[in-house]
């Protein structure tokens, strides 16, 4: 059994995350998420859709971007 790097729960269906060189070890979704979601530079909400990438920033979306004074960005639907 491997144990979840966030909740500490040893579990026998724990999974890897391999990123960025680095391997993660998680028992949930939700540990996953919480450990590797980044978050929006503008309304700190964690980024589990796609998310927006500007000049180098995340954002959880296209108005989050505007806000922050990102020009040229628009959500797609």
């Amino acid at each position: 059994m491997a144990t979840c790097e966030v909740c500490g729960n040893s579990y026998g269906m724990t999974f890897e995350v391999h990123a960025q060189g680095a391997v993660h070890v998680f028992d949930c979704f939700s540990c996953a998420i919480h450990r590797m979601a980044p978050i929006c530079e503008h309304c700190r909400v964690q980024i589990i859709g796609q998310g927006v990438e500007a000049d180098g920033h995340w954002y959880c979306g296209a108005h989050c971007a505007r806000a922050e004074g990102k020009t040229g960005i628009v959500d797609r639907v």
